[in-house]
């Protein structure tokens, strides 16, 4: 029986199917949050505290992330499936290395010191690509290398229990738990988990 449950496994990438924001209107939405004196770069602060000096930010849509952590001198590269958000990231920072891939099958043909997914990553993924998704940016990882991801707590969606078995399953072992990406400490019930996992050194 898979771990992933009640987890659907079947169907295409959920945010293509969505009819969320792209491009330059998902930016203004953050640039309206930033006006309004919201810290919009705490994923960005989290994966900085974490010391990488290189960054594989998965999912990176329009790239706030990764340009943010480039900004701060962080060696970034950034990958998305999504063309239309890819192409307000490279408008903003075309000197950075932009992909357009899906997370689950990409080969960036390097290792790094972390890998984020921000942006409820995870959830948006196509049903029944989570544990090939975590297994392939684990295998980007320098050993020791850290896993970051971020995403809501549906019913019967993603569960933080599942998640840590598909880290496990991937070589990766639990380190820290938050329930928002300022770090505010996790409780069961809580319906945001911000997670970190390590690449295990004994692989």
């Amino acid at each position: 029986m898979s771990i992933l449950g009640d987890v659907e496994t079947t169907g295409a990438n959920r945010w293509l199917r969505s009819s969320g924001r792209r491009g330059e209107s998902y930016d203004r939405h953050f640039l309206e949050l930033e006006a309004a004196g919201h810290d919009v770069h705490g994923e960005a602060t989290l994966v900085e505290s974490l010391g990488p000096r290189s960054v594989l930010d998965a999912g990176c849509g329009t790239g706030r992330v990764a340009i943010e952590l480039a900004r701060r001198g962080i060696d970034v590269v950034g990958v998305d499936l999504d063309c239309r958000m890819l192409e307000s990231a490279r408008e903003k920072a075309p000197d950075l290395e932009w992909l357009e891939a899906d997370v689950a099958t990409v080969d960036v043909g390097r290792a790094f010191d972390a890998v984020v997914m921000a942006g409820n990553v995870m959830i948006f993924l196509a049903p029944g690509t989570e544990a090939a998704t975590v297994k392939n940016l684990a295998r980007h990882l320098h050993v020791g290398g850290v896993l970051v991801s971020g995403f809501t707590l549906e019913r019967a969606g993603l569960s933080v229990e599942v998640y840590d078995l598909l880290c496990k399953d991937a070589g990766l072992e639990t380190i820290s738990r938050w329930s928002t990406w300022d770090k505010k400490p996790f409780r069961a019930g809580d319906d945001y988990a911000v997670s970190v996992h390590r690449l295990r050194t004994d692989r």
